[in-house]
């Protein structure tokens, strides 16, 4: 790890004290991945062009004048813009290259190779940098293909899942590829650290959406790969389980995974049918998945007796996976009910700025959100005093 202290430098814990992270990415899956190695302690120095990052533009919604796109992937970190094109801001860049122990980018593959910034040219001055790269489909044969999430939702089959049988494909809520292809390369880097520390050298980390994205698909990527079966959108219905969807109650439908043979007889004895497990049709889950029309009225039947928010806590308390579908402000509501404490405020006074908090705990490095998301350019002055300052200077 870098010794070479920095002006101002975020102070704090983390099992990732003392790891420099040059972050040349932008938008989402990048920033997502530098957001997380920030609250783990990294000191994460955001390159941004002079415009800055897009997703400062992406409006609304806001927070005073500030886009909550960016805001929700950019706490923890420094910002100075540099333009490329300019050689001695290229040179600062180089140089902050040079002592990282992290650099991250999404430009199109070999895209950086012009300013000395690619992975050969960072590796020859830092041997010992885990240089990461996020692209759309790789640096071979889809190297020219821009990569956004939608597009990978497209390409991947994803959207081929998503929507009503008879109705079109739908994309995500969320640009769900980005978000998997950011917790990707924050595995890759960790996996990369782990070894420089083992062996003193450093690697390229190459993470592309779409190969994230036929990962992601799991059970269904399975089903072609190993099945030969190419799935097909079934609404809100799982292919291989019932019930594993929403179901109609009094009032609002509730999500009921019964997943395996004892959930569901929890679930038949809750609703006051407890002969039900005990038909032929109905005893394991295949049964079930295959004559899923046959039982789904019978659960109906009974479930309207009641409303969702009584059946979650009747079904929960008998260890039966339920619940009900809320709206984002719901799925808050429940995570503080559940004591996990969803919202941090970063920053103090009127930069304070409440965010989402960092999805794992640690019990000896607990996560920590030392900086709000910077202004364009707000650490510029500090940081090319810093990359700038002679050899014998530096401490």
């Amino acid at each position: 790890m870098r010794q070479e202290a920095v002006t101002e430098r975020p102070s704090g814990g983390g099992p990732l004290s003392g790891v420099l992270v040059a972050d040349f990415s932008r938008v989402l899956a990048g920033p997502y991945a530098t957001m997380l190695l920030a609250d783990m302690g990294a000191d994460v120095v955001k390159v941004e062009g002079p415009k800055g990052d897009d997703t400062r533009g992406w409006m609304p919604p806001t927070r005073g004048e500030t886009s909550t796109y960016y805001l929700g992937v950019n706490r923890g970190k420094r910002s100075i813009a540099l333009d490329l094109r300019d050689e001695a801001d290229a040179a600062v860049a180089r140089e902050l290259a040079r002592r990282a122990d992290v650099m991250i980018e999404n430009f199109k593959p070999g895209g950086l190779d012009k300013y000395g910034l690619g992975y050969d040219d960072v590796r020859a001055a830092n041997p010992g940098v885990v240089y990461a790269s996020i692209s759309g489909f790789g640096s071979g044969a889809g190297r020219h293909v821009p990569g956004y999430d939608l597009m990978v939702q497209a390409i991947s089959g994803l959207m081929s899942l998503t929507g009503e049988p008879d109705g079109p494909p739908y994309r995500a809520g969320i640009s769900v590829f980005d978000v998997m292809a950011g917790n990707h390369a924050v595995i890759g880097i960790l996996a990369a650290l782990r070894h420089r520390d083992r062996t003193g050298r450093g690697q390229h980390v190459e993470v592309n959406l779409l190969s994230s994205a036929l990962t992601g698909l799991v059970n269904q990527s399975s089903a072609y790969v190993a099945g030969g079966v190419v799935p097909f959108r079934m609404g809100n219905a799982h292919p291989s389980v019932f019930p594993y969807e929403p179901l109609p109650t009094a009032d609002n439908d509730i999500i009921i995974a019964a997943a395996n043979d004892g959930q569901f007889r929890g679930l038949c004895e809750v609703l006051g049918i407890p002969d039900v497990p005990s038909d032929p049709r109905f005893a394991r889950n295949a049964d079930r998945t295959a004559n899923r029309e046959e039982l789904r009225p019978i659960l109906e039947e009974r479930l309207a007796t009641r409303g969702a928010v009584e059946w979650f806590d009747l079904l929960v308390a008998a260890g039966v996976p339920c619940g009900p579908i809320n709206t984002i402000d719901g799925g808050f509501a429940m995570a503080e009910r559940f004591g996990l404490e969803p919202i941090v405020e970063v920053g103090e006074g009127e930069r304070a700025v409440p965010t989402t908090r960092h999805p794992i705990r640690f019990s000896e490095t607990p996560a920590a959100y030392r900086l709000p998301p910077p202004e364009l350019d707000e650490h510029g002055e500090e940081l090319r005093k810093w990359l700038t300052q002679a050899e014998d200077e530096r401490g």
